[in-house]
């Protein structure tokens, strides 16, 4: 899908873009196939350690992982791209409509920034009681966690739904239009938050998705997640792209090109594993967030 200039300019002007039916349900299924196989995988071993008691094989890929999770907090474990490093979702970071979208503000050579998750965020019933929750992102901007080298980068993320996320699921809030103030610092405490007093007070937009709608953000752009009061798991992706050539502010995580006019510049799938593992294994470079 490309973007018609309207759209193009109100993401240059606003940091922020939702552009729906991007993507197909057929786009969708084999990630979400392949995240719940590895759900089954998990849940009998934990079942097997003692740790969870009733494997809730007949609820729905929605439900399942937070009946799951509120059994034990270990469900998690190793339930991120670079950690599942599977087929379908490497077939899926090339997704031509993806990035026919993303072709449209980041021009023909695109390469994937390492900075990729997949968030899984049960209901609120199923978090601990006390202290920080891992699925409550406060208000930040990904500048935040990227090195200061790649300030000048652009890179954009690029959050999408597995399926429907509604406001009660908890979808993101996002302040448009910050884009011009640049990078706001950010402390550490809290978990990597832009500092209080340094906060924009604008009223925030709720992104509630379809399956198959994107939402662009820029880099400096202040979003944050909110509670899931709901039954359900939100399941999403959030990536990153930007043009082949520029700073990741990651250097110690693979980049790879996703779209090139030289064939020869794309990798395998094979080789995308290799590289994660050896960057796992042999630790170099900068992962951290800029805030710490």
């Amino acid at each position: 899908m490309t973007l018609r200039s309207d759209q193009i300019v109100e993401f240059r002007e606003q940091g922020l873009l939702r552009v729906r039916g991007v993507l197909n349900p057929e786009d969708l299924q084999p990630v979400i196939d392949e995240i719940a196989e590895f759900i089954d995988r998990r849940a009998l071993q934990l079942h097997q350690d003692g740790k969870i008691t009733d494997l809730h094989t007949d609820e729905p890929f929605q439900r399942r992982y937070g009946l799951l999770f509120g059994q034990s907090r270990e469900m998690g474990k190793g339930l991120d791209i670079m950690q599942m490093l599977g087929p379908r979702m490497f077939n899926f970071l090339h997704t031509e409509s993806l990035l026919d979208t993303l072709e449209s503000l980041l021009g023909r050579e695109i390469t994937c920034n390492p900075i990729q998750h997949l968030r899984a965020k049960p209901p609120d019933e199923f978090e601990p009681q006390t202290g920080p929750s891992f699925h409550m992102a406060p208000w930040h901007q990904d500048a935040a966690v990227m090195m200061p080298e790649a300030e000048n980068s652009d890179v954009i993320t690029c959050w999408m739904p597995l399926l429907r996320a509604t406001p009660e699921m908890g979808c993101m809030e996002v302040m448009p239009g910050i884009v011009g103030d640049g990078y706001l610092r950010h402390q550490k405490e809290g978990g990597t938050t832009i500092v209080e007093e340094l906060l924009p007070q604008q009223q925030a937009t709720v992104m509630d998705c379809e399956q198959g709608d994107i939402v662009l953000m820029s880099r400096f752009t202040p979003h944050r997640s909110r509670p899931n009061l709901s039954e359900h798991c939100r399941w999403s992706l959030d990536l990153r792209y930007q043009p082949t050539g520029q700073h990741t502010g990651r250097t110690g995580h693979p980049d790879f090109v996703v779209r090139s006019q030289d064939p020869a510049n794309r990798i395998s799938h094979d080789e995308w594993k290799r590289l994660w593992k050896d960057a796992q294994d042999n630790p170099r470079g900068v992962v951290g967030h800029r805030a710490t």
